[in-house]
């Protein structure tokens, strides 16, 4: 089914002012699945904890120190947290059921892609697997962690761009926050999505990103998934947004009993400020 394309963030932060796109005018679709009351627990600190199960479902199963697993165990601010832009501003719109207890910074860097990649990243980085942190600019340029920790600095002169050493090496978080701005300047949902392999909804897992790269395009990463004894998937997915933003745990309003778990019923995905059609899923080389 063909839709209309709102638009939305992450355009090479060439563009910083936001289009907000509301989908409240659209079609709503009513699932059939019961749900267990209540579906949040104000006491939980992860997502795991926070959000329960309808009735009838199973996470599916991740293996430990996985990605997915990485992801479940994110933690959350206290329950009713409001969502604050960069500059300090409480985000104008409750899209949002959770906040990821994640520090963004003061400047506009960490939009939709870029809650994807600093997601990957920290994971990446929990498990010591440093030489796997690397993304690409917008331009193509690889920028990976293995040269950051050696001591190389990124310079960008026009459309070019190269390594120079100008540090001692080191690694520790701070520095690694460094090297993700850096990357958030520079990449994109288009650098992004040519990165992923593209995959089935039927195959959702956690640790997938539901992607449209371009100027503008947008990005959502799903955080869990969960499966009933029919074989029907739901799933929750985060962002951010622009501007830059605390990241996310997206309502379902079109759904709001099961909220924040989307089900996969083979159709357009429709969140609170973007909608996705059905053959956008992708995933990291490493999870596919």
């Amino acid at each position: 089914m063909a839709i209309a394309i709102l638009f939305c963030c992450c355009t090479g932060k060439g563009d910083k002012q936001p289009v907000i796109a509301k989908t409240d005018s659209l079609p709503k679709k009513v699932d059939s699945v019961k749900k267990t009351t209540p579906l949040i627990n104000p006491s939980g600190k992860t997502v795991e904890e926070r959000f329960r199960l309808p009735d009838g479902y199973e996470r599916v199963k991740v293996a430990d120190n996985s990605f997915g697993a990485f992801l479940r165990k994110l933690p959350l601010k206290a329950n009713g947290s409001v969502v604050h832009l960069y500059d300090g501003t409480v985000k104008s719109d409750t899209v949002y059921d959770a906040v990821i207890d994640y520090d963004i910074g003061n400047q506009d860097l960490e939009q939709c892609a870029d809650a994807v990649i600093r997601l990957r990243a920290e994971y990446l980085y929990s498990v010591k697997e440093y030489y796997k942190i690397a993304f690409h600019f917008t331009n193509g340029f690889l920028a990976d962690y293995q040269h950051w920790m050696d001591g190389y600095r990124i310079t960008v002169k026009g459309n070019n761009v190269s390594w120079v050493k100008t540090n001692q090496p080191m690694n520790n978080y701070k520095s690694f926050r460094e090297y993700l701005n850096v990357v958030f300047s520079y990449a994109g949902t288009l650098s992004l999505s040519k990165e992923l392999i593209s995959k089935s909804m039927k195959d959702i897992a956690p640790g997938d990103v539901i992607i449209r790269g371009g100027s503008p395009g947008h990005a959502v990463t799903v955080l869990d998934v969960a499966i009933n004894r029919n074989g029907q998937k739901i799933f929750m997915i985060a962002q951010s947004y622009m501007p830059a933003q605390d990241i996310h745990i997206l309502k379902n309003r079109n759904t709001p009993e099961i909220s924040p778990w989307y089900v996969d019923n083979n159709s357009d995905l429709f969140t609170p400020e973007y909608a996705f059609t059905n053959n956008e899923l992708k995933c990291f080389k490493e999870e596919k």
